[in-house]
């Protein structure tokens, strides 16, 4: 019989958000993946154009201070950690390029930082990510053996964004590219509609992190109150319900509400009102911290475009912690709807957070961790494997 000699994993070159600045799910399934595959992450090449605003200014200051930090590299993290064979370029690119001149100019300057690493690596083939719709331009420069669109948001209702250009490359993204990936149902019909019947798109959902979110940690010393506490982490920002959450506090000042994250959206409404704590954003590391020791974890989402087409990971975080959800309704909630108290009014809110009073049993963690039990990233990572190995 003759030796069967075991192939390795083809590198991975993926264009994504920052590294670490928030532990997105490409960013989870992709530090799963850089156990066996060497990866080259391209920070984000951005979704529009800065503004003449001090966030915007600060926003280019920081990219800046990365591509020089680290030359053509930068492996400083935050919110996740770089595994080993994970290697982070900053790229030097003109934001959200129109004009077709200085979108071939970005892509020869990243190319050349790209090229770098390969030559350093001996990288041979690779397989390419997308994560962000605007990097449609770097398709086919690397001879790339399979090429991967994996949608984690709809762009085209997310704050922030300049709709009609990233709309435009997602585009043209969904028809050139191998594979298409969506991490909710509804994500997964609207590029569905877009491909038609040339290709399928796979829904891909988000994981998580069940061993660092059900393991037992001690109460951090931030949370230091008496009474009942509601939680929520992420992003504070326009998809939040900011007047649900001030009479809900107001409604009830025997419960303490803490909001722990970075600021996106006018808060004033909230920051007056005594039992209400905003706290600026933890690593994720830490969160498993707070959320255990909440009497109930709350999703106070507004109906709007994008929560109707998201999937949030803290979902689940919140699920494998074992502590009691409290959730404003939308689809991605469905396969959970035995797990989650699901309320659409004040008075539902009060009496889903005055039934979170009473200790909860070690039986009912179990159950709640249950839930997730098959969704952690190492097996989000094995169906990408699967996916580009196909090929």
């Amino acid at each position: 019989m003759k030796n069967c000699k075991q192939v390795s994993p083809r590198a991975l070159l993926v264009f994504g958000e920052d590294w670490g600045r928030h532990p997105s799910s490409t960013q989870h399934i992709v530090r799963s993946l850089a156990a066996e595959r060497r990866v080259i992450w391209v920070n984000s090449i951005c979704l529009r154009r800065p503004k003449l605003s001090w966030r915007d200014l600060l926003r280019v200051t920081d990219k800046l201070k990365q591509w020089w930090r680290g030359g053509s590299e930068s492996s400083q993290s935050t919110a996740i950690a770089t595994p080993k064979q994970l290697t982070v370029i900053a790229p030097l690119v003109f934001p959200a390029a129109r004009s077709s001149l200085i979108r071939k100019l970005n892509v020869w300057l990243v190319n050349r930082q790209i090229n770098k690493v390969r030559q350093r690596y001996a990288i041979g083939s690779l397989d390419l990510w997308i994560s962000l719709p605007t990097a449609v331009d770097w398709l086919g420069h690397h001879n790339e053996s399979h090429s991967l669109y994996y949608c984690g948001d709809d762009f085209a209702a997310l704050a922030g964004v300049d709709h009609q250009h990233v709309s435009e490359c997602e585009a043209q993204l969904v028809q050139r590219v191998d594979s298409v990936c969506a991490a909710s149902k509804t994500i997964q019909a609207k590029l569905q509609r877009l491909v038609g019947a040339r290709k399928r798109v796979e829904l891909l959902p988000h994981g998580v992190d069940i061993r660092l979110f059900s393991a037992p940690t001690e109460r951090p010393t931030a949370l230091s109150t008496n009474k009942p506490v509601a939680g929520f982490y992420g992003s504070i920002a326009s998809w939040l319900d900011i007047d649900l959450l001030a009479n809900l506090a107001q409604a009830m000042p025997h419960w303490h509400f803490v909001l722990i994250g970075a600021i996106e959206t006018d808060v004033s409404a909230l920051t007056a009102i005594d039992n209400i704590e905003l706290i600026g954003a933890v690593p994720h590391q830490q969160l498993p911290s707070y959320v255990q020791h909440w009497q109930a974890a709350i999703l106070p989402f507004r109906d709007c475009a994008q929560i109707k087409a998201c999937n949030p990971l803290k979902l689940r975080e919140y699920l494998a912690s074992g502590t009691p959800v409290i959730s404003a309704p939308f689809p991605a909630l469905q396969p959970y709807r035995d797990y989650v108290q699901q309320v659409t009014s004040l008075v539902q809110w009060q009496a889903a957070l005055s039934s979170c009073q009473r200790p909860v049993t070690a039986s009912w963690r179990r159950h709640q961790q249950l839930a997730v039990a098959a969704e952690s990233w190492d097996i989000r990572a094995r169906q990408v494997n699967r996916l580009l190995q196909s090929w």
